[in-house]
């Protein structure tokens, strides 16, 4: 049922747990894994000339950190001997990146925590899951903390 499975991983607690349901769905139907994360390149962007400065110690470490959780989550599948892809990608619209990670690699799911803010935190930050959910033509499984 499930031939290609799309995991955006960060290194949060939620993700870890979306490794899990992954790994589960995975051994199950046999699926092959695509790992990604995610790097806005223009995070720091319009927040004043100083900020530009860093600009390039920001692309660096995130781009590291982002291949520090795809490494780690590589690790779990391949453990459990499940074919599993990775890459850091970067896209100024995070879940728009996530889909159109998808599409190219032609996942028919997408697994992926939510941090389950609510309220004004979830105004004010917005959420990644919800715009995926909303926007996407695939299956999605959201996994709560």
């Amino acid at each position: 049922m499930f031939k290609n499975i799309l995991i955006p991983v960060d290194g949060s607690p939620t993700a870890l747990l979306a490794i899990d349901k992954g790994v589960a769905i995975a051994e199950v139907f046999k699926s092959t894994v695509t790992l990604i994360h995610v790097i806005d390149p223009y995070a720091l962007s319009g927040m004043g000339g100083d900020i530009s400065y860093g600009q390039v110690e920001y692309l660096d470490a995130a781009t590291r950190e982002g291949h520090e959780a795809v490494a780690a989550a590589r690790l779990v599948f391949e453990a459990c001997g499940i074919p599993v892809n990775g890459s850091v990608v970067e896209g100024n619209s995070i879940y728009q990146a996530i889909l159109d990670s998808a599409e190219s690699v032609d996942a028919d799911l997408v697994v992926m925590g939510s941090h389950g803010r609510r309220g004004l935190e979830r105004l004010v930050l917005g959420s990644v899951t919800a715009q995926v959910l909303s926007h996407a033509h695939l299956c999605v499984l959201v996994v709560r903390e």
